[in-house]
């Protein structure tokens, strides 16, 4: 392999110019094309650059790669080499020296110094990634401080001991002040001490980077794509951060973190888990070898206090004829489907809805992850659970809501239907248990129910279409259909009553509809909810029950 040719004094400029020739006296040369990042060097799997060899180290060396200036350091001090003389410190590499780890040789070559072969094979050197992860100098750091506290304090055993979480987080916060105050002098002026301590600690005992989005109450959604690319929502739109973690190790423990608590599992044999958060942010995770970007996970957050109807009037989502509507037909006992796409609020919503619910009933929420926060007196929470690691033990919200039929409810909450239990549920309707909440994901009223039929069957009872549409028309009253625009506002687009069946046909009629006008200067939706026309079949019940309505709010042109 010929050698690169050197550059005297130059250091590399753009990242697209640079590339790391990796040779060893037994295997095949490697290119590595080098972007601007920081690059640990070792024997170990989670190294950018990994040196599968004896004569290397763990984690051997940190080579950082600047438009300005670049370096190499030896973290061990078993032996790091520019241009045959051995470094003691952090030192300064330019364009065509040549570095020595073990039986290694990385010649920092230009592009005009590129060589005309390609490597046979990268199998044996350099770790491969889906996409290339550049590692701010900052990011560097903090997992060399991290491993550093790791090996002080062995944090999992520590985690499991006896103390008090009081004092594991003083043992931690105390080493970590003694890690930086060591290194405070050495530090780059571009990092701030104090903030590299608030993040490694949070890492080390919380959720990391996360703590502090979490705390944010402007952000709805955080979407973790691997350790390095994190985005929120805010505003109904998508943002990059400027957050990360140190690898996917450090992900995995997050993700660990949030699933222990409520009982839940996740590893290579069960690469997914659905898991909430102490105050009943909706939590999704998904690891290797499911996902190919590193471990992701979706945190539907929660307003630390509940979203009351008059914050959806405000956001525009529904207007106060219409909750008043709503709110009448929770009270008169009417059945409601709550359905939308995914994102769209329905929980939100069902929460709201279920706000409507009398205080001298008892309620009955069945969940997958517990997310409904009702305010009522007489509520017993139900969740299901997931299968222990021997596959068995499990307990699906069908099981529930078939239990729930013994334990006296007057009112069942879904927190959602998508499965077998969708059967169950409307049993349940139909036989004394009006007035029953729950959500479906659906893009129409019509939809809602062609989905209904499909869960149904998904029972396996073998039940004739016929069949299931009676038992659909009979037990469901009312479908609101809630959607999500184009500008990120959430809106209640349809409010639909089932009115019967004819023929084999399942009869809807819409009794509000949302109607789009336009989009204003900021890229805003712009609409309003009008009523149809038509008037709901039960309105006499409302009276029966002794509840006051205007029925003017339905007064409108249109209808079906």
């Amino acid at each position: 392999m010929p050698r690169a040719r050197k550059t005297s004094n130059s250091t590399f400029n753009t990242m697209n110019h640079l590339t790391l020739q990796i040779t060893h006296p037994q295997r095949d040369a490697v290119i590595l094309e080098a972007a601007n990042g920081v690059y640990l060097i070792g024997s170990d799997a989670s190294c950018r650059v990994v040196l599968n060899d004896g004569s290397v180290e763990e984690a051997h060396a940190v080579l950082t790669l600047m438009d300005d200036e670049s370096y190499i350091e030896d973290l061990t001090g078993a032996g790091v080499f520019v241009n045959g003389q051995q470094i003691d410190a952090r030192k300064q590499v330019f364009s065509g020296n040549s570095i020595h780890i073990g039986n290694y040789s990385i010649e920092l070559v230009n592009e005009s110094g590129y060589p005309a072969a390609a490597p046979a094979t990268v199998a044996d050197v350099f770790k491969p990634r889906t996409q290339a992860r550049h590692v701010s100098t900052s990011q560097a750091i903090k997992q060399q401080i991290h491993g550093e506290l790791v090996e002080r304090l062995d944090l999992k055993r520590l985690s499991m001991s006896r103390f008090q979480e009081s004092e594991l987080q003083d043992k931690i916060r105390k080493t970590l002040d003694e890690i930086i105050d060591e290194i405070r002098a050495r530090l780059p002026r571009s990092i701030n001490p104090e903030r590299l301590n608030k993040e490694i600690f949070d890492e080390a005992v919380g959720l990391g980077p996360l703590e502090e989005l979490l705390a944010d109450d402007t952000i709805t959604e955080i979407m973790v794509n691997g350790p390095s690319q994190v985005y929120i929502e805010r505003a109904g739109k998508l943002e990059l951060t400027h957050c990360s973690f140190i690898n996917d190790a450090s992900v995995n423990l997050i993700i660990e973190r949030i699933v222990s608590p409520i009982g839940r599992r996740i590893d290579e044999s069960q690469p997914y888990v659905d898991a909430r958060l102490a105050d009943g942010s909706r939590v999704n995770a998904i690891i290797h070898p499911l996902s190919l970007v590193g471990p992701c996970i979706t945190i539907r957050k929660f307003s630390k206090e509940p979203f009351l109807v008059e914050d959806l009037i405000g956001f525009g989502t529904l207007t106060r004829e219409i909750a008043d509507f709503l709110q009448a037909c929770v009270v008169s006992r009417k059945n409601i489907l709550v359905s939308g796409g995914t994102g769209s609020g329905k929980t939100t919503l069902l929460n709201v809805l279920s706000s409507y619910l009398p205080t001298t009933e008892r309620i009955l929420t069945i969940e997958d992850a517990a997310e409904l926060r009702l305010t009522q007196n007489h509520i017993v929470r139900l969740e299901a659970r997931p299968a222990n690691i021997e596959g068995r033990g499990a307990v699906t919200i069908r099981d529930l809501v078939r239990n729930a039929l013994r334990m006296r409810p007057d009112r069942i909450v879904v927190g959602e239907c998508r499965g077998a239990e969708a059967l169950d549920m409307l049993q349940a309707m139909n036989t004394g248990h009006e007035g029953s909440l729950t959500t479906i994901h659906s893009n129409s009223p019509r939809d809602t129910l062609a989905r209904l039929e499909t869960m149904v069957l998904m029972a396996g009872m073998d039940l004739p279409v016929r069949a299931i549409r009676e038992q659909v028309s009979s037990a469901v009253h009312m479908i609101c259909q809630i959607a999500r625009f184009s500008d990120g506002s959430r809106k209640v687009s349809r409010i639909t009553e089932v009115t019967g069946l004819e023929g084999d046909t399942i009869t809807l009629q819409d009794i509000f509809e949302y109607v789009q006008t336009g989009l204003d200067a900021s890229g805003r939706v712009e609409g309003y909810l009008r009523p149809t026309g038509a008037i709901p079949t039960f309105i006499e019940e409302f009276a029966l029950r002794g509840l006051k309505f205007d029925r003017s709010v339905f007064n409108g042109k249109g209808g079906r």
